[in-house]
């Protein structure tokens, strides 16, 4: 959907200087590059002239205009939600998998304590130790979460770090789980961090458990009633994430994704920041970007009625949002979704032909910015009916 990326103050270049680079982009005096927006490319590909109108000023009027932005904001809302209970069945099945976990640990402890013989420490004692070790597990689990320890080891760099690098640079995406600039993991997710918080918590239910114990048979009976209480509260959380993924589903259902689709930004047109090329000059905010087998892929919601085929001006909005998204994440991006409804889904190929197809076009418009000369660069009247500018038209064939 073209929306506010569309908008561009050229305050911060002189487009009377303005001249094409060996490179073939267009750049200014000082070196600054002509702003294309995808939704400029979208437009000056249905018709330059559109193009030319939209950067006077002469905003999309009509019917259709209107009724596309309230579907794409229906869209969002359904997308976001899908994310939402996406990552509270994620959330969930892990805090279920620690509780379980706990169960387990508790009912093997129980059953040491009341059969071992040769225990030599009493109950007490045991839980003076146990709350040591917790104690010190503890600083030891929050020290290695504040403390960028994978980066001074020389860690690679995963999904999870290039997601955060695109949080911090761009806004464009939103944590899912750690804050912002979060680094743990023994490769990605936290896994050393949570691992010893995690023992930390164990080893001080153990510790609370047996400081009220008078003996070892009074401490493991203590520990199989903890873990009884443990198995109802398991339970509870696993209902609750299973609830989640039920949600979660019929809502990725109703926006068409594919099963096992990771929703990692949906564009509200408001909040959302704006994915940059400092290469060639091209900018935009895709409708969503979604992660499929490791990879980031952007998709782009047409409404209004489906087409035979895809419309050029919608593919090359596409393959701008596809070029942004792998320069941005500095991962390959071998396709982008370009979907009109729920059922008429099209996967459109970035390879050398696309890319070429997409950076002709990029710098004719910065030409045009420069030189000026726009053109009507058809003769169908269907075109000039449908499209929302024709009222400021001069060339206009209705």
């Amino acid at each position: 959907m073209a929306g506010q990326e569309g908008r561009q103050n050229h305050s911060d270049f002189d487009l009377s200087s303005a001249k094409k680079s060996k490179d073939g982009f267009w750049r200014d005096n000082n070196g600054t590059l002509l702003r294309v927006s995808a939704s400029d490319i979208e437009r000056h590909a249905y018709c330059p002239l559109s193009w030319e109108l939209a950067k006077q000023g002469n905003t999309g009027q009509g019917e259709a205009v209107e009724l596309g932005k309230v579907k794409h904001a229906e869209i969002h809302n359904r997308v976001s939600e899908f994310r939402t209970k996406q990552s509270q069945f994620r959330r969930q099945m892990i805090i279920w998998t620690w509780w379980f976990t706990v169960i387990i640990a508790i009912a093997i402890d129980s059953v040491a304590i009341m059969m071992i013989d040769d225990v030599m420490l009493y109950p007490k004692d045991m839980a003076k130790y146990l709350a040591m070790w917790s104690l010190t597990v503890l600083v030891a689990g929050l020290t290695a979460i504040y403390i960028p320890w994978r980066k001074w080891l020389g860690f690679a760099e995963t999904i999870k770090v290039e997601k955060n690098k695109i949080i911090q640079e761009t806004k464009i995406l939103e944590p899912e789980w750690e804050i912002e600039g979060f680094e743990g993991g023994w490769f990605e997710a936290g896994k050393v961090e949570i691992g010893l918080l995690f023992a930390a918590m164990l080893l001080g239910i153990h510790s609370i458990a047996l400081n009220g114990a008078e003996n070892r048979q009074q401490a493991g009976f203590i520990l199989i009633v903890l873990a009884m209480v443990w198995t109802l509260a398991a339970s509870w959380q696993l209902q609750r994430a299973l609830i989640s993924e039920n949600e979660s589903e019929l809502a990725r259902k109703d926006v068409g994704l594919k099963s096992g689709s990771e929703v990692a930004y949906s564009d509200d047109e408001e909040s959302s920041g704006l994915l940059i090329d400092k290469q060639t000059g091209i900018r935009g905010r895709p409708d969503q970007i979604v992660v499929i087998d490791g990879e980031f892929i952007p998709i782009e919601q047409k409404t209004g009625r489906v087409p035979k085929r895809p419309h050029t001006s919608h593919r090359r909005q596409l393959l701008a949002y596809i070029h942004l998204v792998e320069k941005n994440t500095n991962r390959s991006t071998p396709y982008g979704i370009l979907r009109y409804g729920n059922d008429d889904i099209h996967q459109i190929i970035w390879d050398e032909a696309a890319k070429n197809e997409l950076f002709e076009q990029v710098q004719e418009i910065q030409r045009l910015m420069v030189e000026g000369g726009a053109k009507r660069n058809h003769d169908r009247i269907g075109k000039c009916e449908n499209c929302s500018r024709k009222y400021a038209c001069s060339e206009s064939l209705v």
